[in-house]
């Protein structure tokens, strides 16, 4: 974490208050998705290698004070926390449903409850990106797919950076993104821009001074002007230069699909079976699947503006929630909020049957536990994957879904069903926050602190 300053403030205050009231037993916060946005039938889990570790400085708390308006030293129990706990976590790249836990911490509670902001707003942002992106890779359907241009729309380079990893962590072939290719290992992608073409004043002096500078293969951009020409221009060009093999022309605008027809028969025409078609111009996964079912000849999908934002579904309905507080289960009964209590643990079934269980459950046969130990103190215990194999380890999972929640229109998502310890743990807790309530009702005196000098929250009033 870059900063413990990046956080909402009510964590800090929050914190603050946990540590005057000597509250420093060990909580478990669980995140999940409540509910998948329209038109999902699965999230990738994404997020957890920027998740991990933070220290409260000097800095940090003045920054804190400035904000509260009080002298540095009403902070000062702050200084020097940093994250001591566990973290289990859903590996980046594996499916997750509605309701599972992605990721579980347990720490002190001042320490679980000052990353809440910095995790969920990681996980959620990512798991977002790198689901738009898996989507895409459906609606392919085994065509290559670049993410091109999405740094140009993200909210900021660090999010273009994420939209590329992330896609290429889901299965694309390439970016733009050079900071993304360099650092990750990308193959780098691009042509030119319609700008280009318009300096030199006519396509074929743009097509051979672009070919003159770059040796090798090249994608020309065919549609400046009138696609048809442009397209019979660039195979001219290819075919006087002999850069047939490996190159390709790009279509940007327009209808793709009858552009593809009369582009992939103007080059068959001219010997250049070989020269493929990329299609871009703001190409959602809709678009991508009908172009596929079609049968429209194109080669490669070059998106970005859509997949990089997310942009019919930005964000996620996810929650950091407490699910334990010293040793005592916690849940949260609010309508249509009702949360499960207990540390829990993902149980993944063939054809995604997946139960949600406590977490020193006994397996189910047939079932792979989903939550790992990434994180136990301060070190980092999951070795870190490569991309190529994150990307495999995604594509199976992906290909293990059913039809129905594959599909890109109209999807339906598999539900997780809830083990019968806890459901059994969900009803006791809820009986003993009903009981406690009704006796507080009755004697509304103030809860004394324990023996220990740990003062226990209310039950139930853990979580936010």
């Amino acid at each position: 974490m870059s900063s413990a300053t990046t956080t909402d403030l009510y964590e800090v205050t929050m914190a603050m208050s946990y540590l005057r009231e000597g509250m420093r037993g060990p909580a478990t916060f669980s995140l999940f998705v409540r509910e998948l946005p329209p038109d999902r039938g699965f999230l990738v889990a994404a997020g957890l290698e920027s998740s991990l570790g933070f220290r409260v400085g000097a800095e940090d708390v003045d920054a804190f004070a400035s904000a509260l308006h009080r002298p540095p030293r009403d902070l000062a129990p702050l200084l020097g926390t940093e994250f001591t706990g566990q973290v289990k976590a859903v590996p980046e790249e594996r499916i997750v449903l509605a309701g599972e836990p992605l990721l579980e911490v347990t720490a002190p509670l001042p320490q679980a409850q000052l990353v809440e902001t910095y995790v969920l707003n990681q996980v959620s942002h990512r798991t977002t990106v790198a689901s738009k992106a898996a989507r895409y890779v459906l609606a392919a359907a085994g065509h290559p797919v670049v993410d091109y241009f999405s740094l140009r729309r993200t909210h900021g380079p660090q999010a273009g950076f994420q939209a590329a990893r992330l896609s290429a962590m889901v299965g694309f072939a390439g970016t733009s993104n050079v900071a993304a290719a360099t650092a990750e290992g990308l193959p780098a992608v691009g042509t030119v821009a319609h700008s280009y073409i318009d300096a030199f004043g006519t396509e074929e002096a743009a097509f051979r001074a672009f070919a003159r500078a770059h040796p090798g293969p090249v994608t020309l951009l065919v549609d400046t002007y009138d696609t048809e020409d442009g397209v019979r221009v660039a195979a001219r060009v290819l075919r006087d230069l002999e850069r047939g093999p490996g190159s390709a022309v790009r279509l940007d605008s327009g209808d793709l699909g009858a552009l593809a027809l009369r582009a992939r028969a103007l080059l068959d025409a001219t010997e250049l079976a070989d020269v493929r078609i990329v299609a871009s111009g703001g190409l959602d996964e809709y678009a991508v699947d009908e172009l596929v079912r079609s049968g429209a000849p194109i080669d490669v999908y070059a998106v970005g503006t859509r997949v990089g934002v997310s942009a019919d579904a930005p964000f996620l309905d996810s929650a950091y929630k407490m699910v334990e507080y010293d040793g005592r289960p916690v849940m949260k009964l609010s309508s249509a909020k009702v949360t499960a209590p207990g540390q829990k643990q993902v149980f993944r079934r063939p054809g995604y049957a997946d139960l949600i269980g406590l977490r020193d459950e006994r397996p189910p046969d047939e079932s792979l536990p989903l939550l790992e130990t990434v994180m136990r103190n301060e070190r980092r215990t999951a070795a870190r994957t490569d991309l190529v194999e994150m990307g495999e380890r995604c594509a199976a999972d992906l290909a293990g879904l059913s039809s129905a929640a594959r599909r890109i229109r109209t999807p339906v998502a598999p539900r997780a069903a809830t083990s019968v310890r806890l459901t059994a743990l969900a009803a006791k807790v809820r009986r003993r926050i009903e009981n406690e309530s009704l006796t507080t009702t009755k004697d509304p005196r103030p809860h004394e602190p324990s023996a220990s000098g740990s003062q226990r929250s209310a039950p139930g009033r853990g979580g936010q």
